[in-house]
């Protein structure tokens, strides 16, 4: 699983349809972490529980001395979860991405939802998403900046 976690102010996802922007569909969050998340083939609920824990863990807000030493859980912030196939993008070879490392969605979606669920566990509170498969348009107002990337297959 590849991640993309950047500390916001602010983030929402819009599920675009087929005639525009449905206006009902924005789901957004406050203060916390937008993660873009991909799943390839080769992942497995290992590589769930792995990356719930490090997100749920990672230090990265302010204490009062303005130390990036709190977790989502101390600052009581939220998470924006949108799947994110394009994390796995090849580029090697000419200019138009492959996805071929991208898992399907057989094997993504259940991942996917329990990764979600998980990480609302462990944070304690709702996890907002996106819809998986979905045309999305994301806005955030990255915190810092604070950008993190993390990839089940690069522990250590």
């Amino acid at each position: 699983m590849r991640a993309v976690i950047q500390r916001v102010s602010h983030a929402s996802v819009r599920i675009v349809g087929v005639d525009g922007i449905d206006p009902n569909e924005k789901r957004g969050i406050r203060h916390g972490f937008l993660v873009l998340l991909g799943v390839c083939d080769e992942d497995t609920m290992k590589d769930v529980d792995w990356l719930v824990r490090k997100i749920a863990g990672l230090r990265v807000f302010d204490d009062e001395n303005g130390v990036m030493n709190r977790s989502i859980t101390d600052v009581e912030g939220e998470c924006l979860v949108v799947s994110q196939f394009t994390l796995y993008a090849s580029y090697k070879k000419g200019n138009r991405p492959s996805w071929f490392r991208a898992g399907s969605h057989e094997h993504s979606i259940p991942l996917y939802e329990t990764f979600c669920q998980q990480l609302s566990e462990a944070i304690g509170k709702p996890v907002k998403t996106g819809e998986f498969g979905a045309n999305m348009q994301v806005e955030l107002l990255n915190d810092g900046p604070v950008t993190i990337c993390m990839d089940t297959k690069n522990k250590e």
